[in-house]
């Protein structure tokens, strides 16, 4: 069955780092395009990230995490990436990745971020 389970959340200081990941299993990996979702309490879900099938370098990103944040992916390892630098406040939200292709799409269950003093 299909699964993504997203890890690397927490709580982490203004100005600082996390990774999160996303493994996934029970579809072919490698032939979807990968991005990666926040929420923020009483916002709408809004697209942060994303990469494509084979990890090349036209990587989108949303305005206000440009330059902070990087997406990456291991198809060999099955699992996409968000490397999170220089954190705000403002990033606090559940983290969600979703794997699309054509008309199939999935998403994981979340994985809360909290970027506080």
């Amino acid at each position: 069955q299909v699964q993504l389970v997203e890890s690397g959340g927490g709580l982490v200081q203004p100005g600082g780092s996390l990774r999160l990941s996303c493994a996934a299993s029970g579809f072919t990996f490698s032939s979807y395009v990968m991005s990666w979702y926040r929420q923020a309490p009483g916002k709408e879900r809004e697209l942060v990230a994303t990469i494509t099938a084979t990890g090349g370098t036209t990587n989108y990103y949303t305005d206000s995490v440009k330059g902070r944040f990087t997406i990456s992916r291991d198809n060999a390892k099955n699992t996409v990436y968000l490397q999170m630098n220089s954190l705000k406040p403002e990033d606090t939200a559940v983290y969600y990745c979703k794997a699309v292709r054509t008309f199939y799409n999935y998403w994981g269950q979340g994985t809360q971020v909290t970027v506080s003093s």
